[in-house]
């Protein structure tokens, strides 16, 4: 065998772990992506599990948050001061969701989920007030987000799902 053979050889079996180390990379990468992006949805939505939870831990709280989003007015100043604190972390929570779903960090499927349940309590009278009141709080894509969002016939928030328990019964 030649050298220019040997060297032939050579440069092929070369540009062959060239490609397959340029393959496991591509591969090592797009593992990568993937974890790193259900790390990010995931923390994502732990912000917001970790708002709601309060309401389950705490009756009052959930008491204040139930009555707070259908009228606000039924509230003393005090419990307006907890209820406009809950609502500010709510929606920061949720304009987390939304710049995850953005950047491509959020499946496009669990982005529609959280919408659909964030359509319902932005349509509540209590969380329509705070909104008219520190809209300006939030980054300008979340603010036309809530402003394109259409509304429910009918909202569905904790605070009006009680007693419906009745109607699907039977």
């Amino acid at each position: 065998m030649s050298w220019e053979a040997i060297n032939a050889t050579a440069q092929l079996i070369s540009s062959f772990a060239v490609v397959a180390s340029l393959w496991y990379l591509a591969i090592q990468v797009h593992r990568s992506t993937r974890i790193a992006k259900l790390t990010a949805q995931d923390a994502a939505t732990s912000a917001l599990r970790d708002v709601t939870k309060q309401f389950s831990e705490n009756a009052e709280l959930g008491r204040i948050w139930r009555i707070g989003l259908e009228d606000i007015n039924a509230l003393s100043p005090d419990d307006r001061a907890r209820f406009y604190h809950v609502t500010f972390q709510f929606l920061k929570a949720m304009e987390t969701i939304h710049l995850h779903f953005i950047y491509g960090l959020m499946d496009e499927q669990v982005w529609r989920g959280w919408w659909n349940l964030y359509r319902h309590y932005l349509a509540s009278a209590g969380l329509e007030h705070y909104w008219e009141l520190r809209h300006d709080l939030f980054s300008e894509r979340f603010q036309d987000l809530v402003r394109s969002v259409v509304k429910p016939g009918e909202p569905m928030t904790v605070a009006n799902l009680l007693g419906t328990e009745a109607k699907t019964e039977g």
